[in-house]
């Protein structure tokens, strides 16, 4: 276990920057987490106090992230939020095909919901500052993996080259029986 002096918590030490301190001073974050490798120290001797470490930090700071909401995509159909921002992240839950004023579904074909919630998740990018060619990766999660190519077919006219990464799965069951899901991060 290493004590990080900057964050004033105990860590985990993960990388020895000795040999990279000697250029320059490792430090960065991604999202809550912190890596400063001229400020972390060995704790369990004091012979060792010469050697720094990479330490990772989680914060719980609840200011340091920020709930995205907007009337023009469907609200969330449980305890979490559309999107979370954090530094230059911005993080959209898993979005379904349904219109945002009566949170039914706009149809029961792929294609259709697979629009809608392509709209839907514009809203929601919009709604954060951001918009589609800003998107990083994206996660399809289908009912059917035999829409695979129709689906391909509408996503492509939403996203700029070149296209975020992508990872596409069937899964056995989506909320409301929906036939799409669609998730996405995004930088801001």
């Amino acid at each position: 276990m290493a004590w990080c002096a900057a964050a004033g918590a105990l860590h985990l030490p993960a990388i020895d920057v000795g040999a990279l301190r000697t250029r320059a001073p490792l430090t960065g974050a991604i999202g809550g987490i912190s890596v400063a490798g001229s400020s972390c120290w060995r704790s369990s001797s004091s012979t060792l106090r010469s050697k720094p470490l990479a330490c990772v930090g989680i914060s719980t700071n609840a200011s340091l992230k920020e709930a995205v909401r907007t009337d023009k995509a469907p609200a969330a159909l449980g305890p979490y939020s559309q999107a979370i921002k954090t530094d230059n992240l911005l993080f959209l839950s898993g979005v379904l095909g349904l219109i945002p004023e009566t949170g039914k579904f706009i149809s029961d074909s792929v294609e259709d919901q697979t629009e809608q919630a392509l709209k839907n998740i514009g809203e929601i990018l919009k709604a954060s500052g951001s918009n589609y060619s800003s998107v990083v990766k994206t996660t399809i999660m289908l009912a059917d993996l035999n829409d695979f190519k129709n689906v391909n077919e509408i996503y492509a006219k939403y996203f700029p080259a070149p296209a975020p990464a992508r990872s596409t799965y069937q899964v056995a069951a989506l909320p409301l029986n929906a036939r799409i899901e669609i998730e996405c991060i995004a930088a801001l």
